[in-house]
């Protein structure tokens, strides 16, 4: 029988060496914790908060993530695209997120401030609306994804091909929009 977790904080735990139980984690908040290489499948964490915590390299084999916020959390190289998609919803604040991959979810209206997203995978991501607010999207990857109303006006270093992607109404300004014309090998001065 799993467990339900409501309400409870977690503070500087090493879920490294202290397992975190199996079970469901409702309005729970996590600050300072490590879960870096933690088998987090099949967990369920609804309306949690994760403040500086490590996720690093975690697996997500069917975890549902829904309402979640981390702020200032390392979570390098994440496979979310092995969570459980059903209500996913997530936003990020101040967060590493480079090598970790969105592959085929649904991410309307996500907010990533201030995120370093360094070659994250974006493909056939449905991100309608999201916001990546003085986010770096240094090789971050972008085919057949859903950029509808996306904000980047404040976002350094992407480059989409706005031939495989859908950008209808999406937010840019300069002058970093010039990284929807990388495909075109031009030089610009």
């Amino acid at each position: 029988m799993e467990d339900y977790f409501e309400e409870q904080a977690f503070n500087g735990v090493n879920f490294t060496e202290q397992r975190l139980k199996k079970g469901e984690y409702n309005r729970c908040q996590f600050t300072n914790c490590l879960f870096s290489g933690v088998d987090l499948s099949y967990l369920v964490f609804s309306e949690c908060v994760f403040e500086n915590c490590d996720l690093s390299n975690a697996r997500l084999n069917s975890t549902s993530w829904k309402e979640v916020q981390f702020n200032e959390c390392k979570l390098l190289g994440l496979i979310f695209s092995d969570s459980n998609p059903f209500l996913m919803a997530m936003n990020f604040r101040g967060c590493q997120l480079n090598f970790s991959s969105f592959y085929q979810l649904n991410l309307k209206g996500s907010q990533f401030q201030q995120c370093s997203l360094h070659e994250v995978d974006f493909t056939e991501t449905n991100l309608t609306g999201a916001s990546f607010h003085q986010s770096d999207l240094s090789g971050a990857i972008f085919e057949q994804t859903i950029l509808e109303k996306a904000d980047f006006r404040a976002a350094q270093n992407y480059s989409i091909d706005p031939a495989l992607n859908k950008l209808k109404k999406a937010r840019f300004s300069m002058p970093d929009v010039v990284g929807l014309l990388y495909k075109l090998d031009i030089q610009i001065t």
